[in-house]
């Protein structure tokens, strides 16, 4: 439904994506849309652009005829405009981070989108890595009414793992895939100020009090894609664990984002919670309101939609909490009219 600026990446996924009703199928060589100068008179775009075109679609597809191919990517022209040069943020967790074929199509998505001019920033957590390292050092996570406890010892490994390990992976892939990508933690730069929750017994879960974007701007205005920890520090230097929805969220008013998108295990907000064809396809802050007053908006899914009306009241376009369980899930809620899943507007 929605997007923003510039880079590649290389994947296994190698069927051929149908992009819903619009039909949107992106082919593997960028000869088909030289007739677009706009995009490919950069030749670092280009080049982009061609990596991260392989990496999505089938090496069959250039058997399709040239004004077929060009007729193809024409249909996503009108979504690439509207989103060049935005700020599109875009936070990473679930399913797909579980599945290896669901990530390399999310990190295709990302620099196809980078390389057509959209200003990409990547926020992840990684609750199942932290989770596997801590059972191998004999620490049991514990948790409160959905929300992990984090003691001094879990908070190490949770530093351990999301910024020296979770976060440089995904770093080699994007780079790996042809674009630039540059990891960073809440901590680095003072991007994030953490100050302790209000619930003590969740012991280092911090809320965010202020966010400096500096650190962020020059690398988003040189086509790079910031790849960031939900790991944050208060203002005496003690980290804390940050929920990476609410980090995605913060980052994404103080940057003035077009849009926001959160990855989740569920099709979006449904009208009825035991009907996984309710889905609610858009829905404005007033309608999301009544939804979770009336009781159909509950669960995990509060924190996720009280994030996004946060955003949206602080400036951000729109937000959508899309499926991630959907190959190519963010390509469909960008450059499409279908979507992802959910779309709310201010």
């Amino acid at each position: 439904m929605l997007a923003a600026k510039t880079l590649p990446v290389s994947s296994p996924i190698t069927k051929v994506s149908n992009f819903g009703d619009s039909g949107l199928i992106f082919p593997k060589s960028v000869s088909a849309i030289k007739a677009n100068r706009n995009i490919l008179s950069n030749p670092f775009q280009a080049s982009c652009l061609k990596t991260s075109l392989e990496s999505v679609v089938a090496p069959d597809i250039q058997s399709f005829p040239a004004a077929t191919r060009v007729k193809i990517l024409s249909e996503a022209l009108p979504f690439i405009q509207k989103f060049r040069g935005k700020t599109i943020v875009v936070k990473y967790g679930g399913a797909a981070m579980k599945s290896e074929a669901l990530q390399a199509s999310v990190i295709a998505d990302l620099v196809l989108l980078s390389c057509v001019g959209m200003r990409i920033v990547f926020v992840h957590g990684g609750g199942p890595e932290i989770n596997q390292w801590l059972g191998k050092l004999g620490i049991k996570p514990n948790f409160l009414n959905g929300l992990r406890v984090t003691d001094a010892s879990t908070m190490e490994i949770v530093s351990m793992v999301l910024v020296g390990k979770v976060n440089k992976h995904l770093v080699s892939l994007i780079n790996k895939a042809g674009a630039t990508a540059v990891g960073l933690s809440g901590i680095d730069g003072h991007l994030l100020t953490a100050r302790p929750s209000p619930n003590s017994e969740l012991g280092f879960v911090g809320d965010i009090a202020s966010v400096d974007p500096s650190v962020l701007r020059p690398l988003i205005d040189n086509y790079h894609i910031p790849v960031i920890a939900s790991v944050a520090a208060d203002k005496s230097g003690q980290s804390y664990n940050i929920n990476a929805d609410t980090a995605a969220g913060e980052l994404a008013a103080a940057l003035g984002a077009e849009k926001l998108i959160l990855l989740t295990d569920v099709a979006g907000i449904l009208e009825d919670r035991n009907d996984p064809g309710s889905l609610v396809k858009q829905i404005d802050i007033k309608g999301v309101k009544k939804m979770t007053d009336d009781g159909k908006v509950a669960g995990g899914m509060i924190p996720k939609v009280s994030c996004c009306v946060r955003s949206l009241a602080q400036g951000v376009r729109t937000a959508s909490i899309i499926d991630g369980r959907l190959e190519h899930s963010v390509l469909l809620e960008i450059l499409t009219d279908e979507g992802a899943g959910t779309m709310i507007t201010g």
